[in-house]
């Protein structure tokens, strides 16, 4: 799934790759401006700290090269002039270590506190997406971009904005006291200006394509990573952890080759323009010593000229060093930038309809297809579902059974026609409100890793303990939260490894009633269970489903039989409709699937005995 936002940042990538400037560089680093506002006086402290520190930086310089003319003027020198010297340098150290600190302290508070902000407002982002955009995206990819690209920019926030505003000071201060000191000698320095310019701009452009690259090759191994933790039972089971941790080598060999080509430009770059700088420093020592020799200028002003040729050269390798990190941040918050620039094509109704109706479900008509497939998931479908009654779905696989329920908390838009709630198009009812008034209990249970209280708040933050363990009673789930030391507070682990797979249901059960939803969507909740663990669970779900419009998705067609309606839906369309034993005796598709189900179970009991 590429959408427009994507498309257009490839685009901006093909033409980054060419070597030209783009404006999306400046409009990246505007984006990122905005997120300064909320420490504007961070900033303006820390403008302070950095005017002064480097304003006094630019003292030591003169300084010095007084102290040298008074030492070579030896008839002159009076011992108390050196005193006061020294004691005005130390003071002047003094000073520009305090405004030091306030640079580097409030410009560092702002860039973490930017960065703090800029993946709190890209996670919040993401909760607001679509499921179609979390269906075609990697875990590990999303989750690399809230943590290694965020960290890209948040070394260049936190410390090279402050090094970036010192040294432009440093830079423009020391310039204007070149031409200050010699004319003739910050000519001839200024001419080397556009070799390290130039070389800044070649190396960074390419710093900036070779660490994006890097960026998506680390992506790319952390997607694969978590997949394998994720499943590492799966792995244990088929002795796969050759094979995983080969893939994972591999991808990791590759982001290190990228890394091995951006070490090299790294690794250019920096030499090159200390060659210049000190090349620089040697061609101002000749010619200035030439100088002082015809009696054009004095040895201080020689000494202080060569130190501020050092401040200005720092100050111009600094800046390409900066300008280097720069372009990796570029890269990363490219990336962040595209994340923040997906939209939900699910749009919110502009005139928003309220609810009020007791949980009735209609589909008119509909019809559905996923936007990478080239044919109809569903077609013409139609059913009505009032509460309290139970609407099975059952069918072969692929037969659009997921897919019609996850229409009604409108997690797809239909293709045509109209999934109606209480009477009221789902489109027309703010999403928040719509799923409100559902809930769901699937086959695989999702369990937070933080406590079994804070799994069963999920749907109801505000519920009180009392009501907690009305919810879990319930669900039968009450008894064996008690075993456990620390109750409610029992850390349940990672997708709630800690607990078993009837716990987990139950403990999902108890969710969805803590909810009290008008709308239920059940997901062959017991399939995976032993038969006291399902029993249990089965309790707990009929007294989930008492008085709610309940749609079951069925697998084993044994734990639909009590469904007041069962749809045999096939290729998109609903083939079959109505009770369990009217639908055997028809001889249709439920019928055949019943059979063979039958058989499977047959031959599952005889081989196993």
């Amino acid at each position: 799934m590429f959408s427009h936002a994507r498309r257009r940042a490839a685009a901006v990538s093909r033409t980054e790759s060419d070597g030209a400037p783009t404006r999306r560089d400046l409009w990246q680093l505007r984006r990122l401006l905005q997120f300064v506002r909320p420490y504007k006086w961070n900033l303006a402290v820390a403008m302070v700290g950095v005017l002064v520190a480097s304003a006094l930086g630019l003292v030591f310089p003169r300084i010095m090269g007084g102290l040298v003319d008074t030492i070579v003027n030896r008839a002159e020198v009076d011992p108390a002039a050196l005193d006061r010297m020294a004691l005005i340098l130390v003071g002047v150290f003094l000073a520009q270590a305090a405004f030091n600190f306030v640079r580097v302290y409030f410009l560092s508070a702002m860039g973490e506190g930017i960065v703090a902000d800029l993946r709190t407002r890209t996670y919040e982002h993401l909760m607001t997406l679509p499921v179609k955009f979390f269906d075609g995206r990697k875990t590990g990819e999303i989750t690399s971009r809230l943590t290694s690209d965020v960290a890209v920019i948040q070394s260049t926030v936190s410390s090279s904005l402050a090094a970036a505003l010192a040294q432009a000071i440093t830079l423009i201060g020391g310039v204007i006291l070149l031409f200050v000191i010699s004319v003739t000698l910050a000519v001839t320095v200024l001419t080397f200006l556009p070799v390290a310019i130039v070389a800044a701009a070649f190396f960074g452009r390419r710093l900036r394509k070779v660490s994006t690259e890097f960026q998506d090759k680390v992506a790319e191994a952390n997607a694969g990573a978590e997949e394998s933790i994720a499943a590492v039972r799966v792995v244990k089971w088929f002795s796969a952890e050759a094979v995983e941790t080969d893939r994972y080598r591999s991808a990791v060999r590759g982001s290190y080759r990228v890394a091995l080509r951006r070490a090299r430009l790294r690794a250019l770059f920096g030499p090159m323009v200390t060659f210049v700088a000190f090349g620089t420093l040697a061609f101002v020592l000749w010619r200035g010593g030439r100088l002082v020799l015809a009696g054009q200028m004095t040895t201080g002003d020689l000494v202080s000229f060569l130190l501020y040729t050092l401040i200005v050269a720092g100050a111009i390798g600094t800046f390409t060093g900066l300008y280097g990190e720069l372009q990796e941040a570029l890269g990363a918050s490219r990336r962040i930038f595209e994340l923040l620039d997906e939209r939900n094509d699910l749009a919110e109704p502009e005139l928003p309809v309220q609810l009020t109706g007791d949980g009735r479900v209609a589909f008119e008509d509909v019809g559905f297809r996923y936007a990478d497939r080239a044919v109809d998931v569903l077609a013409g479908v139609n059913l009505a579902a009032c509460p309290g009654e139970v609407v099975a779905l059952v069918g072969p696989s692929g037969a659009g059974k997921s897919t019609l329920v996850q229409l009604i908390p409108r997690f797809f838009d239909v293709s045509s026609g109209r999934v109606l709630v209480d009477g009221i198009d789902v489109r027309e009812v703010p999403r928040r409100e719509l799923r409100g008034r559902m809930a769901a209990v699937p086959q695989e249970t999702q369990l937070f890793s933080g406590t079994i209280a804070e799994n069963l708040r999920v749907g109801k933050p505000d519920a009180t303990d009392t009501e907690l363990r009305h919810a879990a009673k319930a669900a039968n789930a009450h008894d064996f939260i008690m075993e456990f030391p620390d109750g409610y507070a029992t850390i349940v682990g990672e997708r709630g490894i800690k607990l078993s797979g009837g716990q987990r249901q139950r403990v999902a059960i108890a969710r969805a009633l803590l909810k009290d939803p008008s709308i239920l969507i059940l997901d062959e909740a017991t399939s995976s269970l032993d038969s006291e663990a399902e029993s249990l669970v089965q309790e707990a779900l009929e007294i989930l489903m008492h008085g709610r419009t309940t749609f079951v998705i069925a697998h084993r067609l044994a734990t639909v039989r009590r469904a007041d309606r069962i749809l045999v839906l096939d290729r998109g369309r609903i083939v079959e409709e109505g009770a369990h034993d009217d639908l055997l005796a028809a001889g249709g598709l439920y019928a055949d699937l019943h059979a063979r189900q039958f058989r499977d179970e047959i031959g599952e009991v005889v081989h196993g005995a």
